[in-house]
């Protein structure tokens, strides 16, 4: 059995099962690789979208710097084998500074970074990631840091926009109407979980803070706005507030869409809303759709 100098690393690597690399025979130059993915002919199909997902990238969202997930795609035509993956990531560092600006603005831009590199006519992108802000505890003004997770939706087609979407998913608290019709005193509550999906017009110019719009329609309508930080009179404040305007699910979901109709620059809406119930094993849901 061969003896390895325990005290390099090579050694040790040995020692455990490492050996040495072969010699090859095929190129190790770039320009002499074959490139399978650029190889030309009749390849049955298009294909709408061919890409990557799960990369996680920083983002910067309001000043904030967060993590965003995203799934990139190109489209691929007929004569193409396949698309190099290697310049999506490319694309992507050209538009890196600190993070990727996290607003349709800036994923324009990078979408059309990646029309160029692949030579592609379609383009698309789906980022999530955790959007920070400053909340103010309602009566001793106690400042901390807020979150709530959104979702931008978009795709192009040479320069004209396709898809257009801001998915944003809060909690709130929601204080059941039937238990306070039912009971002597108090009433059960829970936190709700609220997803809306806004599907934006491609031909109107978005307001500053359209984020800012479409959450406050979320939390305002609940029962209660959830907070980083309560002391006492905050919390005496939020309980009965609470009370004061139960909910269901159905109530919720309902007065949000009466809010978000009112916005000339969304076109439509996906909205749920889902308990997790404090008294049952179960959650409550509900779910609407709207186009205008």
């Amino acid at each position: 059995m061969t003896e390895f100098d325990l005290s390099t690393r090579e050694g040790r690597w040995k020692h455990f099962g490492s050996v040495d690399p072969i010699e090859g025979t095929k190129p190790t130059i770039k320009e002499k690789m074959k490139d399978l993915q650029s190889t030309h002919k009749n390849f049955l199909f298009e294909i709408e979208e061919v890409g990557i997902k799960n990369l996680v990238y920083p983002v910067l969202i309001d000043r904030f710097q967060t993590a965003g997930t995203f799934s990139f795609s190109t489209s691929l035509k007929l004569d193409e084998k396949g698309i190099n993956m290697s310049r999506i990531l490319e694309s992507v560092e050209k538009h890196y500074n600190n993070g990727i600006e996290l607003d349709f603005t800036a994923l324009y831009q990078v979408l059309q970074s990646l029309q160029k590199s692949m030579n592609q006519n379609d383009a698309g992108v789906d980022v999530s990631g955790k959007w920070f802000f400053n909340r103010i505890s309602p009566v001793t003004n106690i400042k901390a840091v807020g979150h709530a997770d959104v979702t931008y939706g978009l795709a192009i087609d040479k320069h004209s926009v396709t898809r257009k979407e801001l998915t944003v998913e809060a909690a709130v608290t929601t204080l059941c109407p039937c238990s306070k019709e039912i009971s002597e005193y108090s009433a059960h509550n829970q936190r709700g979980i609220v997803t809306v999906k806004a599907y934006m017009n491609k031909d109107k110019e978005l307001i500053d803070d359209y984020k800012e719009k479409i959450l406050d329609a979320m939390e305002a309508n609940a029962s209660s706005i959830l907070y980083p930080i309560l002391k006492r009179p905050d919390e005496k404040s939020v309980t009965e507030r609470a009370y004061e305007n139960p909910r269901f699910v159905e109530d919720l979901i309902r007065l949000i869409a009466a809010d978000l109709v009112e916005l000339d620059w969304i076109d439509g809406f996906d909205i749920e809303c889902r308990n997790e119930e404090s008294i049952h094993q179960h959650d409550a849901f509900a779910k609407l759709k709207y186009r205008k």
